[in-house]
């Protein structure tokens, strides 16, 4: 567990990110929500500092003045036993309170919090709340970040959010194959350092002997099947895949515009040419499934990235498993509304390992366990291939 002072120094590095991050946007661009599953940047901010001010200054900070007793019902997000919450999919329609308030709000708990944590002592208990508390910011500022990209490239004018330069960073080893025995492998987290409750309950696995690529699939290598006709094959793809494409007429990969017959893909900084050599990214399960299915290959369960992640490099996309997000053996979740957290999502979704361009620093470890439906790609997701 991490010192006073430097559990502080952390916090308040954090609260400092988040704001950094918004500093590009006009004060139009707050407000925007173009799908349910993208927030507007201000709900972010704003939610996030609920987080605090709900579950440590409330029960921690004597005689604190709560802000304004309506952001409780604002920004509460999914937890069912904090009471009633706007709905996730109305966020776009809080004109008020407005960007000015919510910064005010900021300001606010984090001044309560810096108070609070330079009294004489503090519990343990909050110590790990804090811990928490900082980190759930930090998987928000990667959630600021792809909802300003889906917010701005779909905005008719395709504005450039700000310079980004390893978006699209080619990874310059060439590809091999990593070879694994089959074998027991230790799984989940070990230590005292920070993870959330899903990485928990240590746990041996056996796996079959199989190979993973070293390096990302590219856009080149996309681009190929785009021109073999793979979306238009149904071989390739599961039935609920297949279904998805056709409803919803998918023909490329999430930003993909043809100009003048070339490909380009919307980047933060603009449109760009596609790069066939960087890492493809916001691609659904569905695509990264059809495409690997079309390569003679298949993706790793996340158990096979886990066991051989210590010989690749990884960190630029958050990379699609053929797993499902299921618990751990022994799997509790914790007491009261954090138990809501993770254990609630477990049905339905895939497991996504690594990190990616936009994961903040101080938050990617290799048993971080990512989760999202099969249809969503507007996060930094991109695959690597299996056999």
């Amino acid at each position: 567990m991490l010192a006073t002072d430097t559990l502080l120094s952390f916090f308040k590095e954090t609260r400092k990110h988040s704001e950094a991050l918004c500093a590009p946007l006009e004060t139009e661009d707050y407000v925007v929500q173009p799908i349910e599953d993208v927030s507007p940047p201000k709900w972010h901010l704003g939610h996030t500092t609920w987080f605090f001010e709900e579950f440590i200054l409330k029960k921690f900070a004597e005689g604190y003045t709560e802000f304004d007793p309506d952001f409780s019902f604002v920004f509460n997000s999914y937890y069912e036993s904090m009471g009633k919450r706007v709905v996730r999919a109305n966020r776009g329609n809080l004109s008020r309170p407005s960007v000015k308030k919510i910064y005010e709000y900021r300001e606010h708990v984090t001044r309560a919090i810096s108070e609070l944590f330079e009294a004489d002592s503090t519990p343990e208990e909050l110590h790990g709340l804090m811990e928490i508390g900082i980190h759930h910011e930090k998987q928000h500022q990667e959630l600021l970040l792809t909802d300003i990209k889906y917010i701005l490239g779909n905005n008719p004018l395709l504005p450039a959010y700000a310079t980004f330069p390893m978006e699209y960073e080619r990874e310059s080893h060439e590809q091999d194959w990593i070879g694994m025995d089959e074998g027991i492998y230790e799984i989940g987290h070990k230590g005292d350092e920070f993870c959330y409750d899903n990485e928990l309950g240590a746990h041996k696995v056996y796996l079959n002997a199989y190979e993973i690529s070293n390096k990302l699939v590219t856009n080149g290598e996309f681009l190929e099947f785009i021109a073999a006709g793979g979306y238009k094959e149904f071989s390739h793809w599961h039935a609920e895949g297949w279904d998805w494409v056709n409803t919803k007429q998918v023909q490329c990969l999430q930003y993909w515009h043809q100009v003048d017959g070339r490909w380009h893909y919307y980047t933060m900084e603009g449109l760009k040419p596609v790069d066939p050599e960087a890492p493809l990214t916001h691609i659904s399960y569905y695509e990264a499934f059809a495409f690997a299915q079309w390569k003679g290959c298949r993706l790793p369960t996340e158990f096979e990235w886990e066991a051989s992640q210590e010989y690749f490099p990884w960190g630029k996309r958050w990379e699609w498993t053929e797993s499902a997000y299921l618990p751990y053996p022994g799997y509790e979740k914790a007491e009261g509304a954090l138990g809501e957290y993770n254990g609630k999502f477990m049905v339905s979704q895939k497991v996504l390992r690594g990190s990616s361009v936009a994961t903040p620093e101080k938050h990617s470890r290799p048993t971080y366990r990512n989760f999202f439906h099969p249809p969503l790609r507007w996060q930094y997701t991109g695959l690597r291939l299996a056999r």
